[in-house]
């Protein structure tokens, strides 16, 4: 009979995939199919970009066929609108995993991804000075 990792006596059957106190031992690149970045686009993902769920996302039998991992992503999707590192903490996935497997549910069309405004389109901070000098004279 076989003993568990720590000798204490006989293992349980897929025992050797779970370690007591790290919890299930699944590694990343294996969430990810080796895959490092985000589907063929190679699209990018800020830590700041919200994801909601499309308006139109493929039917029940397309969402069969994705992991557990993409499930869960779309979830938590559905339940409020979360920033990408908002979804790496809920899922307790690393951020690069999370941005590869949001980057299939982008391009297979279940989510839909709002990227935060790039500072060169920011207002110029003098118009929000006069804008505020402005309504302090209101």
């Amino acid at each position: 009979m076989n003993e568990d990792s720590t000798g204490g006596g006989p293992s349980v059957p897929g025992s050797q995939w779970y370690d007591a106190d790290a919890g299930p031992l699944v590694r990343p690149y294996a969430m990810t199919g080796g895959r490092t970045k985000p589907g063929p686009s190679n699209v990018r993902f800020d830590l700041i970009a919200l994801v909601v769920v499309d308006d139109d996302p493929p039917g029940p039998a397309e969402e069969s066929l994705l992991g557990p991992e993409h499930r869960s992503l779309l979830a938590l999707c559905r339940a409020v609108t979360q920033s990408v590192a908002e979804l790496s903490a809920d899922a307790d996935l690393p951020v690069g995993v999370v941005r590869v497997l949001l980057g299939d549910l982008l391009e297979s069309g279940f989510v839909r991804v709002s990227r935060p405004v790039p500072p060169a389109q920011l207002p110029d901070e003098r118009i929000l000075r006069e804008v505020i000098d402005g309504l302090r004279a209101l």
